[in-house]
């Protein structure tokens, strides 16, 4: 294969390819975290069957991402390997999206579930065709070392940005009551408004990835030479590649901090609420104040790891960030905090928050910037290039592993006595107690094995500096020897 060093990416590339994330993010939103409520409490389906459908499109989804990656990998076309996707893509996206949340106006309750299996099938797998591929060039895109921390932070920061403003958009905005209908969540035409709004700015930011990094494309790697592909040819390739040591530990590192992030994020509204005691007010400043952590954490990011090199800042910062979000929570139980209701706990955990979220992210920056240097890491074992598979796959354990989390919680609540509904009324000392040590505990556990998980990670500035030497060797030696 004929290696093609990419013309280093100016602001405007890195800030194109970066609002992609801003797509994801919105789409992640809806689909984690108010698709459920809208079609179970809003729409009347049977909240077993839309999990049953959602799980049904989250299977089919993620089986179909190596296999999306291993398509781009390969794609030899004039648009290069990666863009054909990713324009294919955009109309699909768009429209699934919309009808997702404006299913058609005569079926209700039960009927709908067969449109939503369909639909978040198309979702998904439309989704999928963009952003894997889009996601991959961010290993094409530049080789140096630094240069995709950048490039990887500002995708993560988008997706950040991307989702917190959509659902600010939702809840303050369009969820509004009316004369007809007292609570602003029921109000139907304010979520099939989402569906428009929501569709049009996920078209909009992968419009811009995809044409704001489509002058790259002569400079972007070359696809391998045509060749005859069988089926059992793709799977053997594809687990070749994933037997990269350095992914396997970025594979199982990224399935245990999705199990932790699942767990903050289901008993995030019950710590909030019933054991801090916070208001709706206090508890809207908080969710807003995650645009500075987002922020703070794409300065962060390039730094430590310019500083400490990618590996070593991800453990640095990841293990201080997550020694200080169960702490709050264990100062309580001790007795060591402020009461509920004053001013000086909500100002203590307010900026707790913004600090301890900004790590977490910038930690997030980092492992997925390490996913880019496994390429050539591979590229010398294997002889080939497989950006794609390599993002499909820590895309692939995203999409298996967010129920984990939401389990785990599940069992915190149920331990705790909170299952069963009725949110904080009449709730017990001992239950809010046990409440927080559970929730601290179990994403102290999850997150330690995060980066256990990262330590065996194996590529440092310098072997990836030396693995680009020997690539550059290895491509002259070929070159020379097919010269007449």
């Amino acid at each position: 294969m004929t290696t093609v060093t990419a013309a280093a990416p100016n602001l405007l590339t890195r800030v194109s390819f970066g609002i992609g994330g801003a797509a994801e993010g919105v789409k992640n939103n809806g689909f984690e975290y108010v698709l459920l409520f809208f079609y179970s409490n809003i729409l009347g389906v049977d909240a077993g069957l839309v999990a049953m459908a959602l799980l049904i499109a989250l299977v089919v989804d993620a089986f179909s991402d190596p296999i999306v990656g291993y398509w781009s990998d390969n794609m030899r076309t004039r648009l290069g390997r990666r863009h054909p996707f990713m324009y294919g893509a955009l109309i699909p996206i768009a429209v699934t999206y919309y009808f997702t949340w404006n299913p058609p106006a005569g079926m209700t309750g039960n009927d709908l579930f067969l449109w939503l299996v369909a639909l978040t099938i198309l979702v998904r797998l439309s989704f999928t065709f963009f952003d894997v591929p889009g996601t991959a060039l961010a290993a094409e895109l530049t080789q140096e070392y630094d240069a995709r921390t950048s490039l990887l932070s500002l995708r993560t920061f988008f997706g950040w940005f991307g989702g917190l403003t959509i659902q600010i958009l939702l809840f303050r905005f369009l969820l509004v009551p009316t004369e007809e209908i007292e609570i602003g969540v029921f109000n139907v035409d304010g979520w099939n408004t989402y569906g428009l709004v929501a569709s049009v700015c996920i078209f909009i930011c992968a419009l811009i990835c995809t044409v704001g990094t489509h002058n790259h494309i002569p400079h972007l790697k070359a696809p391998p030479a045509a060749r005859k592909i069988t089926l059992a040819t793709v799977f053997k390739e594809i687990f070749e590649t994933v037997s990269n040591p350095s992914f396997r530990a970025l594979f199982l590192a990224t399935l245990c901090g999705l199990i932790a992030s699942g767990i903050s994020a289901t008993l995030n509204q019950y710590i909030n609420t019933i054991f801090w005691g916070f208001t709706n007010a206090q508890i809207a400043a908080i969710t807003a104040a995650v645009y500075i952590s987002a922020i703070l954490a794409l300065i962060i990011a390039p730094i430590v790891g310019k500083t400490f090199g990618k590996k070593r800042g991800a453990i640095v910062i990841g293990a201080l960030a997550f020694t200080i979000a169960p702490m709050p929570v264990f100062l309580r139980l001790l007795g060591l905090l402020p009461p509920n209701g004053s001013e000086a706990l909500f100002n203590i955990i307010f900026f707790i928050t913004i600090f301890d979220l900004a790590l977490i992210i910038a930690t997030q920056m980092l492992m997925a910037s390490m996913v880019a240097d496994i390429v050539e890491d591979s590229e010398l074992q294997t002889g080939r290039r497989s950006e794609g598979i390599f993002f499909a796959g820590i895309s692939f354990i995203r999409k298996l592993s967010q129920g984990v989390g939401v389990m785990t919680a599940s069992a915190v609540l149920w331990v705790s006595g909170f299952s069963t509904g009725g949110g904080g009324a009449g709730a017990s000392e001992e239950s809010i107690r046990a409440l927080g040590f559970g929730y601290g505990v179990s994403v102290l556990a999850a997150w330690t094995l995060m980066l256990i998980c990262v330590s065996f990670y194996k590529i440092s500035r310098e072997s990836h500096g030396e693995n680009l030497r020997l690539l550059r060797e290895r491509d002259a030696a070929a070159a020379a020897s097919d010269a007449p």
